[in-house]
């Protein structure tokens, strides 16, 4: 995944988001998400990072597309 495509996303795992921003292992990803270095989500037992902090915190522009993917939609 480029650093693009993950500006184009809500959400990604501890070890690309710690990959992708902060050049991290998949073990110190971990770690510092459990220190709480950048934010994280817990869904279940799935750790989850949003990205629009981290995006904000280092100064990036998220590109969301939040109709990107989806049928037409119907105005009501």
């Amino acid at each position: 995944m480029t650093l693009d495509e993950a500006l184009s996303q809500a959400t990604l795992d501890v070890q690309t988001a710690g990959k992708l921003f902060f050049k991290l292992g998949r073990n110190a990803a971990y770690d510092a998400a459990k220190r709480g270095d950048f934010e994280t989500i817990r869904l279940g037992g799935k750790i989850v990072v949003p990205v629009a902090p981290i995006a904000a915190r280092l100064g990036l522009v998220m590109n969301l597309n939040l109709n990107e993917g989806r049928g037409s939609r119907r105005e009501l």
